[in-house]
C-alpha cells in the first residue's frame, strides 16, 4: 500500500518515526513536506493539502498528518473534496474512523501522542476495514453534504 505523510515543523520529529515503521512493514511511504524542524514558516496547511491531494487523485491510498495538535491539518485535508480525515490520539477512534466512516486520512497531534502511542494508533487505522452497511449511507450523506455547498458557489 502506498501512503502520503505530511506534517508540519511541530511533526517532522514523529513523522519520519512512523514512515520508517510502516516502510518496515512494507508499505511504499512518500513524504510530502516539511522537511525542516527549525523553518518555523512551514505552515501546515500545505502539507495537509498536498497529501489529501494526492489521496483524491490517487497517487497514494492513505494518508498519515502530523502537526501539533493534529487538528489544524486536519481541517486543511478535509477541504480536499472526498477527503476524510479523522485526529485521532488513542487506537479506538482511529479504528473507528476507518470502520464507520471510511477515513482515508490520518491525523496526529506530535505534541499529544509520543511515538509508542502513535504507532498504536497507526497500527488501528491500517488494520481496520470499512464496514460498509448502515455506515456507508451515512458516508454518503457526508458526501451530500459536500456536494450541496459546491452547487453554492
Amino acid at each position: 500500500m502506498k501512503v502520503g505523510f505530511g506534517s508540519d515543523h511541530a511533526g517532522i520529529e514523529l513523522k519520519l518515526q512512523l514512515m520508517e515503521y510502516l516502510k518496515e512493514k512494507g508499505y511504499e511511504c512518500t513524504d510530502y513536506g516539511n522537511y525542516d524542524p527549525n523553518d518555523r514558516g512551514d505552515d501546515y496547511p500545505v502539507p495537509g493539502r498536498l497529501v489529501a491531494e494526492a489521496v483524491a487523485r490517487g497517487e497514494v491510498e492513505k494518508g498519515v498528518l502530523v502537526c501539533g495538535t493534529g487538528l489544524g491539518i486536519s481541517l486543511a485535508a478535509n477541504k480536499v473534496p472526498g477527503i476524510r480525515a479523522a485526529v485521532c490520539s488513542e487506537p479506538y477512534t482511529a479504528q473507528m474512523a476507518v470502520r464507520h466512516n471510511n477515513c482515508q486520512i490520518l491525523s496526529m497531534g506530535a505534541r499529544v501522542v509520543g511515538r509508542d502511542l502513535a504507532k498504536m494508533i497507526v497500527d488501528s487505522f491500517f488494520g481496520a476495514s470499512f464496514e460498509g452497511g448502515r455506515h456507508a449511507a451515512r458516508v454518503d450523506m457526508i458526501s451530500q453534504i459536500e456536494t450541496d455547498y459546491g452547487k453554492c458557489r
